[in-house]
C-alpha cells in the first residue's frame, strides 16, 4: 500500500528556511508524478510545487516563486522542499501528494495518495 509521511516541519521565525521530506513508499516512485499542497485554518487546500517523475521539470506556485524550491531524489524514495525566506502567510500544514503519471499536476483533485501532512509555523 502507497504511503506518504512528511517530516521536517516546525516553528521558525520570518526569514528563517525549512526543509520538507516526504518519504514515499509501496509505489514505484520514479513512475510517479509529486506535489506539495498546504492549507492554513479557515481555508482551502493551495497547491505550491510540482514536479514530474525525473526532477527535471517544476512547477512552483507564484506565492512562493523564488523562496521555495521542489526536488526528488528517486535513489532515496524522497521528495523535499526547501523553504527560504519565510513568511508568516506560509503558516500551514504542507502536504505531500503522488499520482501516477508524468505531467506536473497543480490541481489536489488530481492525486491520489496524500500524507497526513506535518505543521509549519512562522512567527512574526
Amino acid at each position: 500500500q502507497v504511503q506518504l509521511a512528511e517530516s521536517g516541519g516546525g516553528l521558525v521565525q520570518a526569514g528563517g528556511s525549512l526543509r520538507l521530506s516526504c518519504a514515499a513508499s509501496g509505489l514505484t516512485f520514479s513512475a510517479y508524478t509529486m506535489g506539495w499542497f498546504r492549507q492554513a485554518p479557515g481555508k482551502e487546500r493551495e497547491f505550491v510545487a510540482t514536479i514530474n517523475w525525473s526532477g527535471g521539470v517544476v512547477d512552483v506556485a507564484g506565492s512562493v516563486k523564488g523562496r521555495f524550491a521542489i526536488s526528488r531524489d528517486n535513489t532515496k524514495n524522497t521528495l523535499y522542499l526547501e523553504m527560504t525566506n519565510l513568511e508568516p502567510q506560509d503558516t500551514a500544514v504542507y502536504y505531500c501528494a503522488a499520482e501516477h503519471g508524468s505531467s506536473l499536476l497543480s490541481s489536489s483533485r488530481d492525486y491520489r495518495y496524500w500524507g497526513q501532512g506535518t505543521q509549519v509555523t512562522v512567527s512574526s
